[in-house]
């Protein structure tokens, strides 16, 4: 007997996280997210599991973003009836979050079967839909920060426990201590790890001594402006944007991202650094996710708690129009600027922010605001990857597009820590290191600077994993 890792999703890459961990017949998954790139590919893959789904007795979440939670549908639907362990606010943030993606599927697939059925093409289905929701919400077991707990199906064999990992409301790193053959195996999964000194959420914790532990890298090698200098920037960027007089288009998460930006604006209206203009939210997930945000201030830091004492509403703004339905997104399309609009999804693979950049980005007054990190193969990554090329071309919804807005991108808005500060968080391993280092959630290239750099602080035996690739460890030399 012995301890089996196997990693299905994360690995050489930033989405669809996804890992299982097999001892004494038990196996339990790390997370289970949507795999997101190229349409068929990425609906083939969150298909078809490498794994019978009815066999994983438990899956531990780490937070509530769709690369991590989104496929839990798909699981339940294919045939898994475990429990699904998360924070409170994880929790509470999947039931509106996975809601939202059966909704999107449903209306993005419409919108694209149209156009295959007119080729030929055979038309696409959705991976799930909203009593898949329902049925997976039912399997969730809510456990606070700090709590340790014993899921009675593993017979007193696991322990587990959730760290504030500070990357969004919620998240958390996953401590699990399991017992093999009368030995002790110290397993840490750290989710995504949260930056210091950012709002509204308290700074990442130290997950402790772990013998194995398998940890996000997505910023290897690189480095996010410093939280000093994040507003100058933004700042700046908004007043060039503003002095073209079009439209600033935002593809931004609905969880945490949208509301750092309402925030920061806010203040600059406030402060008279510019002049206000029309904000839209165009997404209705947003302004459930804010009144998510008021009901865990367990997860807010001093100074968050602090404004919310004193009576001060920080998740609101009289700036920003909420928008919900079909039919005032489709007014914006005639809206006269300066004026933003903020709409997911993050990576520009759905939802309604598609329908923004189809009508706004052959125009060069107009303003694309990339604000977070865009995988491989997505539309968000080919814009970044266009902000030095003259009139690219993308699709969206499978017509073609040259790209003439301007777009800016500005990572430091990122919700994970960079290079230094993920060096600084393993610094915390001193006396005790884990045996092995099992790095995900990162392209190959900055996981190969991560590691340099970890080598270089005798961390030891440190793992790149390939996709589908599995570790087997018979002899656990961890004593109880």
């Amino acid at each position: 007997m012995g301890i089996k890792l196997k990693f299905y999703g994360a690995a050489r890459t930033v989405t669809g996280s996804m890992h299982l961990i097999e001892f004494n017949n038990y196996k339990i998954l790390l997370d289970c997210g949507l795999y997101q790139g190229k349409r068929e590919e990425s609906y083939n893959i969150n298909k078809n599991f490498p794994f019978d789904t009815a066999d994983i007795n438990a899956v531990f979440l780490s937070h509530a973003h769709t690369d991590h939670a989104g496929n839990l549908p798909t699981l339940v639907k294919y045939g898994f009836k475990g429990d699904i362990y998360s924070t409170p606010a994880t929790r509470d943030l999947c039931a509106i979050m996975l809601a939202d993606s059966a909704h999107i599927q449903k209306k993005d697939i419409e919108y694209v079967n149209k156009k295959r059925l007119d080729s030929g093409l055979k038309p696409f289905k959705t991976l799930y839909d909203y009593k898949d929701v329902v049925s997976t919400l039912k399997l969730f077991k809510a456990i606070p920060y700090y709590r340790k707990f014993y899921p009675s199906i593993f017979n007193g064999l696991l322990e587990a426990e959730f760290i504030d990992a500070g990357h969004i409301l919620g998240s958390s790193m996953i401590k699990l201590n399991i017992r093999e053959n009368g030995k002790l195996f110290r397993f840490g999964f750290t989710g995504d790890i949260g930056r210091p000194s950012m709002p509204i959420l308290r700074d990442p914790d130290f997950i402790g001594d772990v013998d194995f532990l398998i940890s996000e890298s997505t910023y290897g090698g690189k480095y996010h402006v410093s939280s000093e200098n994040t507003e100058a920037d933004f700042l700046g960027v908004l007043n060039e944007s503003i002095s073209r007089g079009g439209k600033i288009i935002v593809p931004a998460f609905s969880l945490g991202r949208t509301q750092d930006i309402v925030y920061r604006i806010s203040k600059y209206f406030e402060e008279k650094k510019t002049a206000p203009f029309p904000i839209y939210i165009d997404s209705p997930l947003s302004t459930d996710i804010s009144d998510i945000y008021r009901l865990h201030p367990e997860c807010y830091d001093n100074e968050m708690a602090e404004l919310i004492a004193k009576g001060v509403d920080v998740l609101g703004s009289r700036y920003v129009t909420y928008i919900r339905n079909v039919e005032d997104s489709k007014k914006l399309n005639d809206a006269i600027g300066p004026v933003m609009i903020i709409s997911a999804s993050g990576m520009c693979e759905s939802g309604r922010v598609l329908h923004h950049l189809k009508n706004s980005i052959t125009d060069t007054k107009n303003t694309i605001m990339i604000v977070g990190y865009q995988a491989v193969n997505t539309l968000g990554r080919k814009l970044v990857d266009s902000r030095n090329n003259i009139d690219i071309e993308v699709k969206i919804f499978g017509d073609t597009y040259r790209v003439r807005a301007k777009i800016h991108v500005l990572n430091s808005f990122s919700a994970h820590s960079d290079h230094a500060e993920l060096i600084r968080y393993f610094s915390n391993y001193k006396t005790f290191k884990p045996k092995i280092i099992f790095l995900v959630h990162g392209e190959i290239e900055n996981q190969i600077l991560l590691k340099s750099a970890l080598s270089e602080m005798d961390f030891n035996n440190i793992e790149i994993p390939e996709k589908n690739q599995v570790y087997i460890y018979d002899n656990l030399p961890f004593s109880v």
